[in-house]
């Protein structure tokens, strides 16, 4: 069975983000002139996945609007003759079939992939996380879709990072298989001493819809939310039968992290030195900056 839908959770407060998300949904600060959450919809629609469910909460309508029609832009824009800006506008608009859901309490990953099942219905899906931006060159999705294809169960996306690291992801055990490796235990955000390895679970996951059996049935975790790691822990024990198993790919590519200040800053930096109308200007000057810097000390 061809996955064709995700869930993509977006009703976190923002809270590191603030006063910027007093008001406005973290998943639309501008990472150079896009919001967010459209990289993420893009990346979704390239790997074939054209139906959307958006886990919303309060304050959130801007994420609808931006996706829908702007009918008075849209035309002010037609009549100025500005075809280039029009295009951008209307990029959103056709992307995926988009439905949106509240959560209604933040009551952590699980919950809100658990929102999903009534819309899922009895298939694989994706889970996208708005933190998590990859390079479209990249397309680790694809990957992760081809493998749930060959192999049933469920699929993560997992990525090295240096060992005093591991604290801030869910950490993976795993056994290497090929081209993937087969996860047998994971840990939440493990204290170092604990970790099993340096591989870091990130926000791309191709899940069997036995998990939401598991979901239903799980007591809150750690921080006293439903954790999916947790359900990801009772899928590896289970048998391939019941929709068990969990594999894992390890991703080398690149990836922009939105998660907090200081790296939704690297991200727009380095995706604007990406660009050919921005790259080499922002890089003279980030040049020259550095220099008066270092002339200031």
């Amino acid at each position: 069975m061809r996955v064709t839908k995700a869930v993509v959770p977006v009703a976190g407060l923002g809270t590191r983000f603030l006063p910027a998300t007093k008001a406005i949904a973290k998943e639309m600060l501008p990472v150079v002139d896009k919001p967010a959450i459209q990289y993420v919809v893009e990346e979704a629609t390239a790997a074939g996945l054209d139906d959307l469910l958006f886990v919303t909460g309060r304050n959130k309508s801007a994420l609808e609007d931006h996706f829908d029609r702007t009918v008075e832009l849209e035309e002010s824009l037609r009549s100025k003759g500005d075809t280039e800006r029009l295009a951008l506008v209307e990029a959103s608009v056709d992307l995926a079939r988009i439905h949106y859901i509240r959560q209604g309490a933040p009551l952590g990953l699980g919950h809100a992939v658990l929102m999903g099942r009534d819309h899922v219905g009895d298939e694989p899906f994706a889970v996208l996380l708005g933190d998590d931006l990859i390079d479209p060159r990249d397309p680790v999705l694809a990957q992760m879709l081809d493998l749930q294809q060959r192999h049933g169960g469920s699929v993560i996306c997992l990525m090295e990072v240096p060992a005093d690291q591991i604290s801030l992801y869910g950490c993976a055990a795993v056994q290497p298989q090929g081209d993937h490796v087969i996860v047998t235990d994971l840990i939440e955000k493990p204290d170092l001493a604990l970790a099993p390895s340096n591989l870091a679970v990130i926000g791309r996951y191709v899940l069997d819809p036995a998990v939401f059996n598991v979901l239903e049935n799980m007591p809150p975790g750690r921080g006293g939310e439903i954790q999916l790691t947790d359900a990801l822990v009772q899928l590896a024990a289970m048998s391939a039968v019941d929709g068990g198993g969990v594999r894992g790919v390890v991703f080398n590519g690149r990836r922009y992290d939105t998660g907090d200040r200081l790296s939704y800053l690297q991200a727009v930096i380095q995706l604007a030195l990406e660009r050919d109308d921005l790259g080499p200007p922002l890089h003279a000057w980030l040049v020259d900056h550095l220099e008066e810097m270092k002339g200031d000390r």
